[in-house]
């Protein structure tokens, strides 16, 4: 066995009604914080009244969109000026990656680009984040637990990762009941992207005995519980089954890595407007084809093989599936909830060779169970176009 490392947030709380818990936790790190929140001002300002009633001093942020650089560097200034001693994240992946890096960059010198992946210097982050606290309101991303922000630039048409142990939250509030308002369309995406987040850990390089077990369990709740989550949002065990499903998959991707449809997200959702669930979504089905395909022509003996078949057992429910199976239900899958193909975010065949180009060099290729060719990588594009 290869030897691996795990590591998380320094606590996790996950239940129906563990919101209550984000004030104390709130006082045990001080009286000044700062609350990052997304564009629905209902939810953010419940928190901040009972924030201010707990006689804690609230410093509001808004991210109305997928945090930029310029977004990370306006809430630095914000919470210095106030001087924060905690940075709470209420709201999507996108909030909890604006708060872990403002928490980050606070107590860090210099500029955000001296520490940006591809963009920028790439250096270390040294010095330990003011205590963040995130509550996800969304089952998706898992950002609640992984140690990295993504984040757009608009100058290069790309998002890049701010990346770092030190970014790990000091407290994760998972709350099944702060999802179950969320809207059809938005549950199907956030969820196929944590679908996402447990397949390509699960085939990854990097995969580990840990990991391998929160993908397994995160796996069969996905499968069984998606579909009634997307159409009754209501159903209290569907929304439980995905907040775990979508906590599994930041756990397991912060340890074992993601791979080549995350490859492909960043460049497309730095350039078009499109969401990084959806992307996701679009790209699965043929990922998954085209890793099979290559994994049998240059690496019939690579453990991802059996992986994949496992995979599909898991997904269908039926003990003699195989792994091209997995692909057929995925794809069953995104065509039933009807996601999007790229091409109705403008993602055209002019794109291709430069979105190519992009995913190749991006840091979740490493860790894809086998190195996509060039026209493997413009065929896996052609189909989800």
């Amino acid at each position: 066995m290869a030897p691996f490392e795990f590591a998380t947030a320094t606590r996790i709380i996950f239940g129906p009604g563990c919101v209550s818990e984000l004030i104390p936790a709130v006082r045990s790190f001080g009286r000044r914080a700062l609350l990052v929140t997304g564009s629905s001002p209902r939810r953010g300002r419940s928190v901040h009244e009972a924030l201010a009633s707990a006689e804690v001093t609230v410093s509001p942020f808004s991210v109305a969109h997928e945090p930029s650089i310029d977004d990370i560097a306006a809430g630095v200034k914000l919470a210095r000026s106030a001087s924060v001693e905690c940075v709470i994240g209420v709201g999507g992946g996108s909030v909890l990656d604006a708060a872990k890096a403002i928490s980050a960059l606070l107590t860090n010198p210099g500029e955000i680009t001296d520490y940006l992946e591809v963009i920028g210097k790439a250096h270390p982050l040294t010095q330990a984040a003011v205590p963040c606290i995130a509550v996800p309101t969304t089952a998706g991303t898992g950002a609640e637990v992984t140690r990295n922000a993504v984040l757009a630039s608009s100058a290069h048409r790309v998002k890049v990762s701010l990346r770092s142990p030190l970014m790990l939250p000091r407290l994760a509030l998972v709350d099944p009941e702060l999802t179950r308002d969320l809207p059809p369309g938005l549950t199907a995406t956030t969820g196929l992207d944590a679908l996402t987040q447990l397949i390509e850990p699960y085939v990854s390089g990097r995969a580990n005995p840990m990991t391998d077990g929160l993908c397994v369990e995160g796996l069969k709740r996905v499968a069984r519980s998606l579909r009634r989550a997307v159409e009754n949002g209501g159903d209290a065990a569907a929304r439980e089954d995905m907040s775990l499903a979508s906590l599994f998959g930041g756990l397991a991707l912060a340890n074992a890595g993601l791979g080549a449809v995350h490859g492909f997200a960043g460049p497309i959702g730095g350039a078009f407007p499109a969401p990084h669930g959806a992307v996701c979504a679009a790209l699965l089905a043929p990922v998954t084809a085209a890793n099979l395909r290559a994994l049998r022509e240059r690496a019939p003996d690579s453990e991802s093989l059996p992986r994949y078949a496992e995979l599909a057992r898991l997904l269908t429910g039926h003990a003699a599936a195989e792994a091209d199976d997995a692909v057929k239900w995925i794809a069953a899958l995104v065509a039933g909830l009807r996601i999007p193909r790229l091409s109705a975010y403008g993602v055209t065949a002019t794109d291709v060779s430069g979105l190519i180009d992009a995913a190749r060099r991006a840091s979740s290729m490493k860790a894809n169970p086998v190195t996509l060719s060039p026209e493997e990588c413009g065929e896996i594009l052609f189909s989800a176009l």
